[in-house]
């Protein structure tokens, strides 16, 4: 079975956010998906997933960080157009704060019940929401490179997109509980390194063949290459609750990708740390986020997670510039001041002890786009 990679001969960028459906109400969650598909003109880029209290917004193909924003901007507020109609309000971060996992309702698709057939309570448990970027790569042995590469990274995304604190009504103690959750899949979690894109093929060929998989689609590493769509797909992210929020971690990934395979393409070995140190790190930013302190090197050397991702933006600057998107991508800065979503989420909950009230909160955070803080 050969598995061609559709390459892109520039660095396109897709995104996709997962949003909560929610009663306006309670702020509790509700399987609004199948009426929201029913009305929507735009069926292209508003998806169904796994539980129908979610739905997954897309983007085209866009060719720069400006086009992601007029085109999400304006895909999101056709569906909170939509919503109004219907009596939803919509949210995005990882998770929601009291909503049941065992409540929610699965999508009537096949792929769907066989996941839960096949994994049972792990699969029921994800009542998870996140942010994807894809990014365009012209050949998959450049984006295997790339991609082993870019779990260095990890922590840097991780812990500037952490938005999920609490679960089940309770608080987690971790800044991403989403990460936690979705790491109890067989296919999901921290990606393998590989040497090749022939070494990927062969994984995809065994498990295709054991019946594991049907196709990349079953594989959710926090990175993963996607041959159909010529991309790397980083998927590490929790959703956020602002579109600037979301634009920024978009610059900053597309920035770093294309940095890596300038790198790449000079003949320059590509940055890669020792797998125990990236999953430490990875877990350190689910615990700690920002405030965390992460590996540097094999001696076990330590350095402030802020003080590495500045190191980054720098390193980014020029990349960006060329791209024409360092003002998005400097927004970074930005959540450093303020905090991530987590952290304005707890604030809320310490001030008020309510979860509506956090959830109120973060709806309007993104139908106004502004950070709300207690």
């Amino acid at each position: 079975m050969k598995i061609n990679f559709n390459g892109s001969p520039n660095p396109t960028v897709g995104v996709e956010l997962e949003l909560q459906i929610l009663d306006p109400e309670t702020k509790n969650l509700v399987s609004g998906a199948q009426q929201i598909l029913a009305k929507t003109d735009d069926p292209d880029h508003v998806k169904a997933e796994l539980i129908q209290s979610t739905i997954e917004l897309n983007t085209d193909v866009c060719s720069n960080i400006s086009a992601v924003r007029t085109d999400l901007t304006e895909r999101l507020n056709s569906l909170l157009s939509l919503c109004d109609q219907l009596g939803y309000e919509v949210a995005c971060v990882g998770t929601h704060p009291f909503a049941k996992w065992s409540e929610q309702d699965i999508t009537p698709q096949e792929r769907y019940h066989a996941l839960i057939d096949r994994c049972q309570w792990p699969a029921r448990r994800l009542m998870i929401f996140g942010l994807h970027v894809h990014v365009g790569i012209e050949s998959g042995e450049k984006a295997i490179a790339i991609f082993n590469s870019l779990s260095t990274f990890i922590p840097h995304l991780l812990a500037l997109s952490a938005s999920s604190p609490f679960f089940d009504a309770a608080d987690s103690g971790l800044a991403s509980t989403r990460v936690k959750i979705f790491e109890t899949l067989p296919t999901a979690g921290l990606p393998y390194r590989l040497i090749n894109w022939a070494e990927f093929q062969r994984f995809m060929i065994t498990l295709v063949n054991a019946k594991a998989i049907e196709s990349v689609r079953d594989v959710w590493w926090d990175i993963r290459p996607h041959p159909g769509f010529g991309t790397v797909e980083l998927r590490v992210c929790d959703g956020l609750p602002t579109l600037d929020e979301v634009f920024a971690l978009t610059a900053f990934i597309q920035a770093l990708v294309v940095w890596l395979g300038e790198q790449y393409d000079e003949g320059q070995y590509l940055p890669v740390h020792r797998h125990w140190i990236i999953r430490e790190n990875k877990w350190r930013a689910a615990r700690w986020s920002i405030d965390s302190e992460i590996i540097t090197d094999e001696e076990g050397a330590l350095q402030p997670l802020t003080e590495a991702i500045d190191e980054l933006l720098q390193t980014l600057e020029p990349v960006s510039k060329r791209l024409g998107s360092y003002d998005e991508m400097m927004r970074i800065r930005e959540i450093m001041e303020v905090g991530p979503s987590y952290k304005r989420q707890r604030k809320i909950f310490e001030k008020t002890g309510d979860y509506k009230k956090v959830m109120e909160a973060v709806v309007q955070e993104l139908r106004e786009n502004k950070k709300i803080a207690a």
